[in-house]
């Protein structure tokens, strides 16, 4: 059986500069080195000819690698910022919402390899890194299975529900519709092979490899979450109104302790001032250190934070 191929978005920009760090074939040019695409015209710019899509294809698959300059990570997080990252595969740039979107193509496997040590520290142990293997593989595949069932029936996704009284819209499948998944945290962290650089996250895949979560006869839709607050979440309360007995409201800890509900204001108020005992409440620097990135480990205790504000008002003087 031939491995998928997942499709991820990366950068969207009016203009996109990169590196081809091997040789890469394009409109049937072979071309490597600094690169530069430019929306003009509602289409892609790029060596002196305009695109609606343009796939730059590795003459020669293995080891063949790109740059993307100035992708941005953690978007609207407190540690957004940009940086350099390299990539496997093909890279392929189409015209979106009036914006040139950089695509990665390449196969699950090594994509994979990249998200296991974006979303967590390379560090981390093999076991650790097995099991977010298969979570992170089971949910990509639900994701693009879910993708295609819906391109063959031809069905519009819907992102709402409307009653009297009320009206739910959930964030998800519809800001990909050209491509699989992102990149960024609103799907799993893929940062290339810019920081999949140990050996033990390439076991962790290798040994794990084509393993999946199944519910019944199918895939599971794999959430996760670092930090849950103590208390995971239900499925449908967060990203559709679907039901999955696998994602379940669960007290984070070993205790059977009962789930307060939140709904109540007073029970709320409590929950949110208390610090109650869970897996993901640990004050434990070494094992932050060994499954958080640099930049999660910056705000470590992110389980709970103080902010503070100082206010300065400015009053009118009659002269």
């Amino acid at each position: 059986m031939k491995e998928p191929q997942v499709k991820v978005g990366i950068l969207t920009d009016k203009e996109i500069r990169f590196f081809l760090n091997t040789t890469y074939v394009a409109d049937g040019k072979t071309v490597n080195g600094k690169q530069l695409v430019t929306l003009k015209k509602g289409s892609i710019y790029w060596n002196g000819n305009l695109y609606k899509e343009l796939p730059f294809t590795p003459l020669i698959e293995q080891n063949a690698s790109f740059e993307l300059f100035d992708v941005s990570i953690g978007i609207s997080y407190h540690w957004e910022r940009k940086e350099n990252q390299r990539f496997l595969g093909t890279i392929k740039f189409i015209v979106e919402h009036e914006m040139i979107t950089a695509i990665n193509v390449l196969s699950v496997e090594s994509y994979l390899i990249s998200v296991i040590s974006s979303e967590m520290s390379a560090n981390s142990s093999l076991e650790f890194l097995k099991a977010h293997a298969v979570i992170s593989r089971s949910w990509l595949l639900a994701q693009i299975k879910k993708k295609n069932e819906l391109e063959v029936v031809d069905a519009k996704y819907s992102s709402c529900i409307h009653s009297d009284d009320e009206l739910i819209r959930w964030y998800d499948r519809e800001d990909h519709l050209n491509f699989d998944v992102c990149a960024d945290d609103h799907c799993q962290r893929y940062q290339g092979i810019t920081r999949a650089s140990n050996e033990v996250v390439v076991k962790a895949v290798e040994t794990t490899r084509g393993q999946l979560l199944y519910s019944g006869d199918n895939i599971c839709d794999a959430r996760f979450s670092k930090c849950c607050g103590g208390i995971s979440e239900e499925f449908n309360y967060c990203w559709e109104e679907a039901h999955y007995p696998y994602l379940s409201k669960i007290r984070d800890n070993k205790k059977s302790e009962v789930i307060l509900d939140l709904r109540k204001e007073a029970e709320a108020r409590k929950w949110i001032k208390e610090s109650p005992e869970s897996y993901c409440n640990t004050q434990d620097k070494k094992v932050l250190s060994q499954i958080l990135n640099n930049y999660d480990q910056e705000t470590s205790n992110f389980y709970r934070w103080k902010v503070s504000f100082k206010s300065e008002r400015t009053f009118p003087v009659n002269l």
